[in-house]
């Protein structure tokens, strides 16, 4: 009989020779000025350690290390702190003593300190939603309903400085809804995409939830496994922070550059419209408190609001808030009546691309940028009668977008854009202070 001090040898023996790889990842995180986040995941429990350091001196490098255990998928956060702002890190990943080798450089550059001393630096953002990769055994019979994996690697060519996820970056299958290890495999799955791999680690990558990387497709608050979405997304997802005083959900702020960026939980405290007996909400009382105080409080030019549904698109069905009019009015009057300006409304779900504009009773316009999807089926919407739709903006394919932030003779500006899957502009549209006034 095989004592148990063996039996740990064996298996460490055995995970060295037929295991221990990396099967997703890195992909950057939340990036700040002084600290920083690299994920991976590990195809088994492995001890994993990360070295970083300032571009130009290896010799001033630190190391962080950690364990990958099955209970958390086998995935690691790495804490990179402290950082100096501005500077750029070049970074190594080991399991065990052994450094692993990727085809393309690991270096993350920390927030520039600019505040005081400068004009904000340009930046580019991509966004986009809705990632349906495909898996056989667990899809619906008949035509795959993902495709185009490419379009990740299109992204790449645009070298955007950051990356948000409008949510359904997973589509959750029947078989993964119920238990944890049906999140963690659906998650795994995707992840894994070969194509996704350069764009993971090209630049921070900050992300917003949807029905499907909650649960069931349209699923709301009452979805009896919403902790173990959350559990999941926090697990797979590096972002700054996760809800509200305490309270468990998605909910987080943060700025890049001189943009300040509000990510919205549309599913926690979710009621679906047409049950009766219950009040209806998206985002719920809490939360749109919470956003136009923080949205008030603001004093960067441009705020991008990024929530899964259209806001400002008028017609009401699907999931789009004209479906919740009270909700509705209470946020976009919320914005006018404290005159906050630059709202820029990033959202997916709708499997088509558009721009919208509405221009409140006081004034303010507020744009919504829906960008979707990039690999899921498409459906064609364009004879939907969205009274708000910038004419020329409506997309039927696949897409992800940029949003390019520059200063033009003094003007901070950005300049929306929507590519194809292969990286063609399809259109692009430049906004100014202006454009947000009547």
């Amino acid at each position: 009989m095989k004592t148990p001090f063996l039996l740990v040898i064996l298996s460490l023996a055995s995970q060295a020779l037929f295991g221990q790889k990396i099967i997703s990842g890195p992909m950057l995180g939340y990036v700040e000025m002084v600290e920083a986040v690299v994920w991976i995941q590990t195809d088994v429990e492995s001890s994993v350690s990360l070295r970083y350091w300032p571009i130009d001196d290896k010799t001033n490098s630190s190391t962080v290390t950690t364990t990958t255990l099955n209970a958390e998928a086998r995935t690691a956060h790495f804490l990179c702190a402290p950082l100096a702002p501005g500077v750029t890190y070049n970074y190594e990943i080991f399991i065990g003593e052994d450094a692993q080798s990727f085809d393309r450089p690991l270096q993350f550059t920390a927030q520039e300190l600019w505040q005081w001393r400068s004009d904000p630096p340009t930046f580019t953002m991509a966004a986009g939603s809705c990632a349906y990769i495909n898996e056989e055994k667990f899809d619906r019979p008949g035509t795959p309903y993902g495709g185009d994996y490419q379009i990740f690697e299109s992204i790449v060519t645009k070298d955007p400085d950051m990356m948000l996820w409008l949510g359904d970056n997973i589509y959750l299958r029947e078989p993964d809804w119920y238990t944890k290890t049906g999140y963690h495999h659906r998650y795994t799955h995707t992840r894994s995409c070969p194509e996704m791999q350069s764009l993971l680690s090209h630049c921070p990558n900050y992300a917003v939830i949807d029905d499907h990387d909650f649960g069931p497709n349209n699923g709301d608050g009452s979805f009896i496994n919403k902790s173990i979405a959350l559990d999941a997304f926090q697990t797979f997802w590096a972002n700054p922070s996760y809800g509200l005083d305490g309270e468990p959900g998605t909910t987080t702020q943060f700025t890049f550059v001189d943009v300040d960026f509000f990510l919205l939980d549309n599913r926690t405290e979710r009621v679906n419209s047409g049950i009766k007996g219950v009040k209806e909400a998206v985002i719920g009382k809490d939360q749109r408190k919470w956003l136009i105080q923080a949205l008030s409080n603001s004093t960067a030019t441009y705020k991008i609001v990024a929530i899964g549904g259209q806001v400002i698109n008028d017609v009401a069905i699907y999931e789009n808030l004209a479906q919740y009019p009270e909700e509705r009015t209470e946020i976009l009057e919320g914005i006018d009546e404290n005159k906050i300006t630059g709202v820029i409304f990033l959202t997916g779900d709708r499997h088509h691309s558009e721009l919208s504009m509405k221009k409140l009773a006081g004034g303010i316009k507020v744009y919504d940028l829906t960008v979707s999807p990039l690999t899921s089926t498409t459906y064609d919407h364009s004879t939907e009668p969205n009274t708000h739709r910038i004419k020329g903006t409506y997309y039927g394919g696949r897409a992800f977008s940029t949003l390019t932030f520059e200063t033009k003779e003094g003007v901070r500006q950005v300049c929306l854009r929507l590519f194809d899957s292969n990286g063609k502009l399809i259109w692009e549209k430049i906004l100014n202070p202006s454009d947000f006034k009547s």
